[in-house]
């Protein structure tokens, strides 16, 4: 039987645990970063046992995987000592601090082939993105030419918002970058099968002192705060926007750009991919339509309906034309493919799920973003 530990009680971690729940997947215990709030988090989520520290989640028989959702800072310690302690985990992106970090994950998920090391990249698992990577790669576009898009969001727009991922110790060196838009990088490179071969980028932070609150303060739960709070301005050294240009293995030519600072924006993913015969463009905002663009006749709107899309897309959608999916569904199927596997038990299959090598090749990039602003120069992908 199959049961889980999820590490993290905050904005992600009850997420992961409804997701698993809707699967019917065991949810032995969670863990905070401390007892209390290991203790209010088990039972507001209904769970049987609040663990008291990582170790007791190691030395319980009845977990055989780890959801970590802690903060980036604690992914490779954590991944490394579940691997070893014979765990499967699901880790969230980014999968480690740096690429020297992934890359020793990397060579111990290869050590142990029977455990699951997955990263936790479910906007994968849109039912229309799905359907975007089977146009692209059935050749319905043509040769890719270009890609290009963003993430945006709002919600470190004023000096008062405040969040561990500002803090290079906690998050990294990459903030917007590491935080957004490597789900920008894995979700292109997942949908065309192109890698990047060389990048240039140009990284910038206009909030440049921040206002940190003195006491504790809940990400992503509205604005309102009970009582006066007490402010430390701090200095920040991780960037606000981000913009990247790629060429990529088969002579295409990408942009993105990211922001963490754009008012009215609360999560907006797009993508437009133009091929020698045609394109498709994705919003997150709106997910449950794609944008098919053609240059001699009318260009396309096609809305998630199983009934109108391809195999692959139609086994990641579960309600009908008119019902729409959202970000909480990406997690189930996400964990449905990942479960799936895991059931199977053949272990040398195809993995339906984004990988370790997957989160190293994004923490690569991020790594070579970072010397690319530095230098102001293109890096060479390795």
């Amino acid at each position: 039987m199959t049961a889980v530990a999820v590490v993290g009680t905050g904005f992600i971690g009850p997420v992961h645990v409804e997701a698993l729940q809707r699967l019917g997947i065991t949810v032995q215990g969670i863990l905070g970063s401390s007892a209390e709030k290991s203790e209010q988090a088990a039972r507001q989520l209904n769970l049987p046992t609040a663990y008291r520290d990582f170790q007791a989640i190691l030395d319980d028989p009845a977990v055989n995987v780890i959801h970590i959702t802690t903060p980036n800072k604690t992914h490779f310690e954590m991944s490394q000592r579940a691997l070893q302690a014979g765990k499967h985990v699901v880790c969230e992106k980014p999968l480690a601090m740096n690429a020297k970090e992934t890359a020793a994950l990397v060579e111990l998920a290869r050590s142990k082939p029977n455990l699951i090391s997955a990263v936790n990249y479910n906007i994968r698992f849109y039912p229309m993105v799905i359907q975007a990577r089977e146009i692209v790669r059935s050749g319905e576009i043509g040769q890719v030419y270009t890609l290009r898009g963003a993430y945006v969001q709002d919600w470190l727009l004023y000096d008062t918002d405040w969040n561990w991922r500002l803090v290079p110790e906690e998050g990294g060196e990459v903030r917007a970058i590491g935080d957004i838009g490597t789900h920008w990088m894995d979700l292109l490179g997942f949908v065309t099968g192109l890698r990047v071969e060389a990048l240039l980028a140009d990284l910038a932070t206009f909030i440049t002192r921040r206002k940190k609150p003195r006491q504790a303060v809940a990400t992503f739960k509205g604005k309102e705060q009970s009582g006066p709070i007490e402010y430390d301005t701090v200095d920040i050294r991780t960037e606000d926007w981000g913009a990247v240009l790629f060429h990529y293995d088969n002579g295409a030519r990408g942009s993105m750009a990211v922001s963490q600072v754009n008012a009215g924006r609360k999560n907006q993913l797009t993508f437009e991919i133009a091929g020698s015969k045609g394109a498709i463009a994705w919003d997150s905002e709106r997910p449950n339509e794609l944008w098919l663009g053609h240059r001699d006749r009318a260009n396309g709107h096609l809305l998630k309906d199983p009934s109108l899309l391809s195999d692959a897309a139609r086994a990641y959608a579960n309600y009908p034309g008119g019902h729409n999916e959202g970000f909480p569904d990406t997690f189930k199927q996400l964990y449905r493919a990942i479960y799936g596997y895991l059931q199977a038990g053949d272990f040398s299959a195809p993995k339906p799920y984004p990988t370790f090598e997957d989160g190293h090749d994004e923490v690569t990039l991020c790594d070579a973003i970072l010397s690319s602003h530095r230098e102001r120069r293109w890096i060479d992908i390795r």
